[in-house]
């Protein structure tokens, strides 16, 4: 149930609404915009209670009962478009976000020339595995603690915020103290113990969707980093698992106007999870900026033939430098931009 007070509501007022709400055993979130307050009624049994309880209480403009499974996601609770901070850029902004970087983690030398690659054609923000989850047991796992250590020295070196995967709750703990942005993976999106711990943790979070998930589903599991007040989530789009096998996923682009008509976090695509090979990632990329993506996150590696991870779908130096010359002209006929290389020069960590 979504309660929103009239503008100019005393803090007293809004303070009425939550003790009443706690009282009948809810739990409650507040989104405090510039001109009004909005108060979310959450808890299973917020259906059999009548919105009269609430809309009687001074203060309060309307009430509305929302029938979608997830709440703190939605465009009900959040009207405007949420902008999240990466480095010195508002992932939703004007001007799109590209990640980009390695797969995994293999040494330091690969990922210092990976950012400073990337860094020069462009790049927000550096992206890197340190823990792997793979479907083998038997296949690289990451260099762990060794791992997150390198991209900070990216970073130092750089300037460029670090994006990494956690994948076990316990590890997060660990993980802030590296890196800028935790990614929560496709096959953990409904892991919720894992999702509450990286809500705990304050930091921002990439989520990306589960590969046979709805989006209905995704936006859910967005609702558990949200509940524990955290509200620098990013979506990723990376495609979903369809019958069709001549590309290791199918993206869906039509959920990027599905989640920007529904919910007002921001979102970005994965092209190289989705294609599964480097010749289809320009092409998946250009069409997610067409269609109203706010960034990318982009699988980039000094030498994919040698690549301990995921090299069949990773561009080149070369090939990501010629990605970003392609988008920018999309870019600025749907109103977005991207940054140049001269403009890195301006990055900051977060």
């Amino acid at each position: 149930m979504i309660v929103q007070m009239t503008s100019g509501a005393t803090t007293q007022q809004i303070d009425h609404v939550v003790e009443r709400a706690t009282a009948m055993g809810f739990d409650t979130l507040l989104n405090v915009g510039t001109d009004k307050t909005v108060v979310a009624i959450l808890g299973s049994r917020t259906g059999e209670v009548s919105t009269d309880v609430f809309a009687v209480l001074a203060g309060v403009d309307t009430v509305t009962r929302i029938m979608k499974p997830y709440k703190l996601a939605s465009r009900e609770f959040h009207k405007e478009l949420s902008l999240v901070p990466l480095g010195g850029l508002d992932v939703g902004g004007e001007r799109l976000v590209m990640i980009a970087g390695p797969c995994a983690v293999e040494s330091e030398t690969q990922m210092l020339r990976a950012a400073e690659a990337v860094k020069a054609a462009g790049a927000n923000a550096l992206r890197g595995g340190a823990y792997k989850p793979r479907t083998s047991p038997f296949a690289f796992q990451g260099l762990a603690e060794d791992g997150l250590d390198i991209l900070a020295r990216a970073r130092a070196e750089t300037g460029l915020p670090v994006v990494t995967e956690v994948v076990d709750p316990h590890h997060v703990e660990q993980i802030v103290r590296y890196a800028d942005v935790l990614q929560v993976g496709a096959r953990n999106m409904q892991n919720y113990t894992l999702l509450r711990e990286v809500g705990r943790s304050g930091h921002t979070v990439i989520l990306k969707r589960g590969l046979s998930s709805t989006i209905n589903e995704w936006l859910t599991a967005a609702d558990y980093i949200l509940a524990e007040g955290n509200d620098r989530v990013i979506l990723c789009e990376r495609g979903i698992r369809t019958f069709e096998t001549s590309t290791r996923f199918t993206l869906d682009v039509s959920s990027i106007a599905v989640v920007k008509r529904y919910s007002h976090l921001p979102v970005i695509v994965d092209p190289s999870h989705a294609a599964g090979h480097f010749r289809y990632v320009p092409t998946l990329a250009r069409a997610a900026v067409a269609a109203g993506a706010d960034g990318l996150i982009v699988e980039v590696h000094p030498n994919p033939e040698e690549a301990l991870s995921d090299g069949i779908q990773s561009l080149t130096f070369e090939n990501f430098d010629q990605l970003m010359a392609e988008l920018r002209p999309i870019a600025r006929a749907v109103g977005r931009e991207l940054s140049s290389a001269s403009e890195q020069d301006k990055v900051g960590v977060v």
